[in-house]
């Protein structure tokens, strides 16, 4: 995967959802110190910490701090370092012709991925489902090689992950989803991708059978699932943490055909191990 990353490149950094609390400012400051180190140059938004509240900035200044990025040639890539709640905020004060002229990839997880998609609805442009917060944790050496080798090698080691079919043995299209929650804020926006013949990525953070149930009856009433070609399920972080009965797959099997192809990955979610996904962009899954 051809990325337009080079070592001594400028990158943008920005939160475009909920800001930062004051109290982090030396874990930022270490990102900024292993993003030095791996010979990336960081240019930080003047929206990462809260102010008085959850927002580092006001929707529409969120939103221009972004496209300052997207507009400024010297710098190569935009990696979004927060979730929550708030990022669909900003979608009305993006612009999405200037964001479909540039090739710089978005990169985000978690709430991050309401302007995932939207940018791939609006801009038909991939971003990746990846949070560089993951250089800090449990796996970050092998995740700073994994990055360095991907963006800085041309290889494809970020993107890699293992999976298992549940049900049905391929897929392919184009990705779309991510965080699941967060997903279906987009329903009955504009911002919304079209469904039909995807590959739709679930994952969530928190959340357990009821919450699950609801995000899966919302989908069904949407039509996805006899929209979509097939179904990646990335990790259920509270579900699997506190070994929920029914599963997630358990209870996806009540909305579903059995012809449907499921896959699942213990490395596409908020887990300090995941790899990365390129949403709004075609994949193919085997067997």
């Amino acid at each position: 995967m051809e990325m337009q990353i080079k070592p001594g490149d400028k990158i943008g950094i920005v939160c475009c959802s909920n800001g930062w609390e004051k109290r982090k400012e030396a874990k930022f400051r270490r990102l900024q110190e292993i993003l030095l180190g791996m010979h990336l140059v960081p240019v930080i938004s003047p929206y990462i910490f809260e102010r008085g509240s959850v927002e580092s900035g006001s929707a529409v200044e969120r939103a221009q701090a972004l496209m300052d990025f997207y507009r400024n040639d010297s710098v190569k890539g935009i990696f979004d370092i927060s979730g929550g709640d708030i990022a669909n905020g900003i979608l009305p004060y993006l612009d999405y012709g200037a964001i479909a002229a540039c090739d710089k990839i978005f990169w985000g997880y978690s709430d991050l991925t309401t302007i995932i998609n939207a940018i791939y609805a609006k801009a038909g442009r991939p971003s990746a489902l990846y949070q560089i917060c993951n250089f800090m944790y449990d796996h970050a050496e092998e995740q700073q090689e994994n990055f360095k080798n991907t963006v800085f090698g041309n290889n494809e080691t970020l993107f890699q992950f293992p999976y298992a079919f549940l049900q049905g043995t391929a897929m392919k299209g184009v990705v779309v989803g991510g965080n699941v929650r967060c997903f279906l804020k987009l329903a009955g926006t504009p911002y919304f991708p079209e469904l039909t013949d995807k590959i739709l990525l679930l994952e969530s953070l928190g959340g357990t059978a009821p919450q699950m149930l609801t995000y899966f009856s919302q989908l069904q009433q949407l039509g996805a699932f006899k929209q979509v070609r097939g179904i990646l399920l990335g990790t259920f972080t509270q579900m699997e943490q506190e070994k929920c009965k029914p599963d997630v797959w358990t209870l996806l099997k009540r909305f579903i055909t059995p012809e449907l192809p499921v896959a699942k990955t213990a490395f596409i979610g908020h887990g300090t191990d995941s790899r990365a996904v390129m949403v709004g962009k075609y994949g193919e899954f085997e067997k």
